[in-house]
């Protein structure tokens, strides 16, 4: 007897207006993917970024005074951030050499 698999995948469906379409079509070619699966990545990252924007962040009152005291106490230098900042761009190290 044979036997189905159960399908994980769901259809989905949409009209599209040609120049969205092309639109669409050019940027999956760029990055080498299906028309499908550039669609269901950028609508994933979309959705993920409201639901991240969305989310509820609970902390004590003792964790929130901390998160503050992080927040308001000075910025610390990071070393080697400023050994770059430091740094000569690179169209001034030639300079008088010429």
């Amino acid at each position: 007897m044979a036997t189905t698999a159960n399908r994980k995948d769901h259809p989905l469906s949409m009209r599209l207006p040609d120049a969205d379409l092309a639109i669409i079509d050019r940027a999956a070619r760029l990055r080498g993917r299906s028309r499908t699966d550039f669609v269901r990545d950028a609508a994933v990252r979309a959705a993920e970024d409201v639901l991240m924007e969305s989310g509820l962040v609970r902390m004590s009152e003792d964790g929130f005074a901390a998160f503050l005291a992080v927040l308001s106490a000075p910025a610390a230098p990071v070393p080697s951030m400023v050994e770059i900042l430091q740094r000569p761009a690179p169209w001034e190290k030639d300079r008088g050499k010429g």
